[in-house]
């Protein structure tokens, strides 16, 4: 047999055994338990299907149905799931805990695994935790800093250093700006963001200060929580002031050699901002892979769009500290010497 398990439990005890989604595959898309392996009783036209007759004809004939289509995969469930269980035990989850994980976890018991467990309410269950997961006080130090200063690398030093890091740009598969989302992938959709933000926010020490970039709510098309937002808000922000020079010779190293095709369509998409001429002289300057110049003319926009907001701010959380270059290592030490010595 198997054993039912609270979300809580799980999260708590149990979250390094494997985990399998039983849900569709585009149920799965759309988000899951990070870590989580996809093994669907049914294909997406197939839950399509016995949807339809469970809604036009009877829960009876949807099941009818759906034995069927679950039949000839009986084996496959058995010798997939076999691969990935561990010693410990496997732990099975479908929407609400229902009839597809508990019938999944009763034929894996009948053939020869042990240690099955099933989430009770199964993925849903999951959401809801996530969603009430940021409602906490936190000791927060928010890293800002004109685009090109070289956060993110900043914040890696600082991971380096034993401090706790949420990199919610790489969580996000985005950098922030128009020029963000080139070379990283497709975003992943805001419930799955929402999903992999807080498995590793569940982790942290409470306790101990934790580093985030300042974002807007907006991080290209996915979106921070509410809740969590409105915390960064309050929390200390901590501003490195670099040279526009060596924030434009740091973006030159990291967006020359992307696609220019893209360089080109990130750069109409922000026009109405840049105004016509400044985006006819950057249109040029990528034709003629002058880059530096454009980087230059890109951080004239991204600069006072960031002071915009940053004028808008509590002051009184805004400190700010001179720094020279973009030496990561440097920086970073400079940061976090100061924030011993004057507290967060």
């Amino acid at each position: 047999m198997f054993e039912i398990i609270e979300i809580g439990y799980y999260l708590k005890h149990m979250s390094d055994l494997p985990i399998i989604d039983v849900r569709s595959p585009a149920e799965f898309k759309q988000g899951h338990i990070p870590g989580a392996t996809n093994i669907p009783l049914f294909t997406n036209e197939e839950r399509a299907a016995v949807g339809t007759v469970y809604k036009q004809k009877t829960k009876e004939k949807a099941i009818e149905l759906g034995y069927t289509f679950v039949t000839p995969k009986l084996d496959y469930f058995v010798e997939a799931s076999k691969e990935i269980t561990s010693k410990n035990g496997i732990v099975i989850h479908c929407w609400r805990g229902g009839m597809r994980s508990k019938a999944f976890a009763e034929h894996l018991a009948n053939n020869g695994i042990d240690n099955v467990f099933v989430i009770q309410h199964g993925y849903k269950a999951y959401r809801r935790t996530v969603i009430k997961g940021f409602e906490n006080e936190y000791n927060i130090c928010i890293l800002g800093g004109y685009t090109g200063s070289g956060k993110t690398e900043i914040l890696a030093e600082i991971n380096e250093a034993g401090e706790q890091v949420i990199d919610l740009e790489a969580l996000a598969s985005h950098k922030g700006s128009a020029y963000g989302g080139i070379g990283q992938g497709t975003q992943p959709s805001n419930e799955h963001f929402e999903n992999m933000l807080f498995w590793q926010w569940k982790d942290l020490d409470l306790t101990r200060r934790i580093w985030i970039e300042d974002e807007s709510r907006n991080i290209g098309n996915v979106v921070l929580p509410q809740y969590l937002y409105n915390e960064l808000r309050g929390q200390k922000l901590y501003f490195i002031n670099i040279p526009r020079e060596e924030r434009a010779k740091f973006l030159v190293e990291g967006y020359a050699d992307l696609d220019h095709d893209e360089l080109v369509a990130a750069t109409k998409r922000i026009e109405k901002r840049l105004g016509g001429l400044a985006t006819k002289n950057a249109l040029e300057f990528l034709e003629q892979s002058a880059y530096y110049k454009l980087a230059l003319l890109a951080l004239s926009y991204y600069d006072k769009h960031y002071t915009f907001g940053l004028q808008k701010r509590n002051q009184k959380l805004v400190h700010k500290l001179e720094l020279k270059s973009t030496n990561h290592k440097q920086n970073a030490q400079t940061i976090l010497d100061y924030v011993n010595k004057y507290g967060n």
